[in-house]
């Protein structure tokens, strides 16, 4: 939409407020509401000022005062606040300079995009990622100086201490089993339903929806692919709404990658494609149906693995879900159809249009627009230089000898090893001025000093077990 039909729709619409929306560092939506009376053609070009010091991972910026600045054709009604409200969601700008601040991730999924088109790779990034969470009855937390401890509970789980739903006794999903039951064994198919309804409503395209492998209310829904930066707003716009029809229903869902102990976690399945000049880049004749260029893009994602996970598994419990067994991708080689292996080629369809490679290692803690960008750029790289993959590993990675498995490089094993990756390998990030060493510089920190060292600091509930008696 033009700012022109953005106000045309308030007046059709009736908007009495216009919601404005903006990413914080880490990955999460940040919020400001104005009266409608507040929005004019001029607030696409001119924003509105707020204070930016406060915002996780901007504390470090000299000037506090900053601008957002509405996009009009992400605008949409929301669908759950009490009065009518427009959502906008907006870039964010330097007031004196204008331009873009370099630490507004949305605007790194733009330059990523751009790069591609100025670097004649390609036009356009596409990506459709398999959107994974959990939907729990009941949640709870807590850190205080003498306790820590977490519970959650599902009535789907066989482990569940909350109330048993009267009408579905006997039919919990089973540890590492929940892949595609019926009801009444899946009992969130009509919530999932509901959510796609929704995700309909404001123009979000939904493939299907499923119930996952693990216990208690693990779903996945499926978006239709589309561009780099259409498709970081929409996750970002699909998260609010899972969370918002979930609290509807008086359950709480969550993008935690591994909330369950011996379970399977939560991914982000990321399949993608390079476009030019309509033509989809990853067909041909070679392995699995890809073309050099295919294969030139996944030896830059297996090249730059390590650091390129400091961004799509950005968590400390990231890695609680990368470890070998529940179907986790560990090893850094390419399939056609080992799901063990962080990149795998669909098969389903000979079709060249739907071409294109699965990068099974993100999870949904991700920001975006940093790791759909980064994903961009390693492959960029890959194509730029040729880089080789190697060979193909169709055999069951679980059969293969030792000596074998000492040659396939494994996915970092902490969250400081990913990051200690982005040290030492990001100049292919750098490239257009796309990410800068200031991002990297102060993800790094940030996530340091953040998460890991306010995890390294605090004694763990099972260190108890191992430890009290010693």
């Amino acid at each position: 939409m033009t700012p022109k039909q953005v106000l045309d729709l308030v007046k059709t619409r009736k908007i009495e407020f216009v919601d404005c929306r903006f990413m914080d560092f880490p990955g999460l939506w940040q919020h400001i509401t104005f009266p409608v009376s507040e929005l004019s053609e001029k607030s696409f070009k001119n924003g509105f000022g707020f204070d930016g010091s406060c915002i996780r991972g901007w504390e470090e910026i000299n000037e506090t005062d900053m601008l957002i600045v509405p996009v009009a054709d992400t605008a949409h009604v929301d669908p759950f606040r009490q009065h009518p409200t427009l959502a906008l969601i907006c870039d964010v700008k330097d007031p004196v300079t204008k331009k873009q601040y370099s630490r507004d991730p949305r605007s790194v999924g733009r330059k990523a995009a751009d790069y591609i088109k100025k670097a004649g790779i390609a036009d356009r990034a596409v990506f459709g990622p398999e959107m994974e969470f959990f939907v729990f009855d009941n949640v709870n937390y807590g850190q205080d100086v003498n306790s820590a401890s977490y519970r959650v509970d599902s009535t789907e789980g066989s482990w569940n201490s909350v109330k048993r739903d009267p009408t579905n006794l006997g039919f919990q999903v089973r540890q590492n089993d929940g892949y595609f039951p019926g009801p009444p064994m899946d009992s969130l198919a009509d919530l999932r339903s509901q959510m796609c309804k929704v995700l309909s409503d404001v123009g979000i395209q939904v493939e299907g929806h499923h119930h996952e492998v693990a216990t208690g209310g693990q779903c996945e829904i499926d978006l239709e692919h589309t561009d780099l930066l259409r498709m970081a707003d929409i996750c970002m716009m699909f998260k609010y709404i899972i969370k918002n029809v979930a609290a509807q229903h008086g359950k709480v869902a969550t993008f935690m990658p591994k909330p369950l102990f011996m379970d399977n976690g939560s991914g982000m399945h990321t399949h993608f494609s390079l476009w030019k000049a309509g033509k989809p880049l990853f067909a041909g004749n070679h392995y699995a149906g890809l073309s050099k260029v295919g294969l030139y893009a996944i030896g830059g994602l297996l090249k730059h693995a390590k650091s390129l996970l400091a961004f799509t598994n950005p968590t400390t419990n990231s890695y609680k879900r990368l470890v070998p067994g529940y179907e986790a991708p560990v090893n850094m080689v390419y399939s056609s159809r080992n799901r063990a292996a962080a990149i795998r080629i669909p098969g389903y369809s000979s079709d060249p249009k739907t071409k294109r490679i699965e990068f099974r290692c993100p999870d949904s803690s991700c920001n975006p627009y940093l790791a759909f960008a980064a994903m961009t750029m390693a492959a960029a790289d890959g194509i730029k230089n040729k880089i080789d993959p190697g060979n193909p590993v169709d055999k069951n990675l679980d059969d293969l000898e030792p000596h074998e498995l000492e040659l396939i490089e494994a996915a970092p094993v902490d969250l400081e090893n990913a990051l200690s990756g982005l040290e030492q390998d990001h100049d292919y990030l750098l490239e257009g001025n796309v990410f800068t060493k200031q991002i990297i510089h102060y993800w790094i920190k940030y996530k340091r000093e953040s998460e890991i060292d306010a995890l390294r600091h605090r004694p763990h509930p099972h260190e108890f077990s191992m430890y009290f008696d010693i």
